[in-house]
């Protein structure tokens, strides 16, 4: 489904006194200090209280055992953090940083752009090419892994639905399934972002749990709760699909509204609400 999505900031990594900093601090972690011992993934916790901090990180509001963050930002120390990256598209304005053929291109040679957000789409349509996005992105996440992330949202597995004489649920499928096995590798878990129809897939795509945007206010939630043993972080953005998960799901999902912006706490068009 095309829908709004939350805000995605440019990452850029930090230095290497800021890992260590972090290694130490973050209890959830426990393998080696350079992300590169494959250890079992832990999964979040069912029902944590959530704050979801894409847009800038802040100091999570009492009661958040579960935080999402963009991968260039630190974790937060004492939660459970789940690693953003853009994984599907090209970051605005970041097409350079991509071998000219990993982007996708209409039957003209144009490269082709989710038009929302400014973003080249990468290109599936092989497993060639599909080993070599994953690679470029499997380097992120090793990055998650050496920064003390315990899990990682790999974002815009939904591309191919507005994109659908171009790219298929095959191609995403295939695609992410390559995503799992590095991080696993790395010892994180994998959120499945949006895209319900790909749920009763977990099998095949090897990912752990759900980042379910707006599944209250799209009657969505049923598939992922049942799908992923109810590991699954709702993200709502209006009063009613925040009534609506937490009527529904308030006792055993991780639920918060946040502003569209996904602003950091102090910013004008901040929005943070919980069950």
């Amino acid at each position: 489904m095309n829908r709004a999505r939350a805000r995605r900031a440019l990452a850029f990594l930090a230095g290497a006194a800021a890992v260590a900093a972090v290694l130490f601090l973050a209890p959830w972690r426990d393998g080696g200090g350079d992300g590169g011992a494959a250890r079992e993934p832990a999964l979040p916790p069912p029902g944590a209280g959530l704050d979801y901090q894409i847009g800038g990180a802040y100091d999570p509001p009492p009661g958040v055992e579960v935080v999402v963050r963009d991968r260039g930002d630190a974790p937060a120390p004492g939660a459970y953090n789940v690693c953003y990256v853009n994984a599907f598209q090209a970051q605005s304005g970041a097409e350079d940083e991509w071998d000219p053929d990993l982007l996708l291109r209409d039957a003209a040679g144009e490269v082709v752009y989710d038009e929302d957000w400014g973003e080249a789409v990468l290109d599936l349509r092989t497993a060639g090419k599909r080993e070599r996005i994953a690679a470029k992105v499997g380097r992120w996440i090793d990055g998650c892994a050496a920064r003390g992330y315990q899990a990682v949202e790999p974002d815009n597995l939904d591309t191919y639905t507005r994109f659908p004489r171009l790219l298929t649920a095959d191609h995403a499928r295939s695609y992410a399934a390559l995503l799992a096995d590095r991080a696993h590798g790395r010892g994180l878990a994998v959120a499945q972002k949006n895209t319900a129809e790909l749920a009763p897939d977990r099998a095949r795509t090897g990912l752990d749990f759900a980042v379910a945007e707006e599944c209250g206010e799209y009657d969505e939630c049923a598939v992922y709760a049942a799908a992923f043993d109810d590991r699954v972080l709702v993200v709502e953005y209006t009063p009613g699909g925040l009534a609506t998960a937490c009527g529904q799901w308030a006792d055993r999902l991780s639920i918060v509204r946040r502003d569209r912006a996904v602003s950091p706490e102090g910013a004008a068009d901040y929005v943070r609400e919980t069950c």
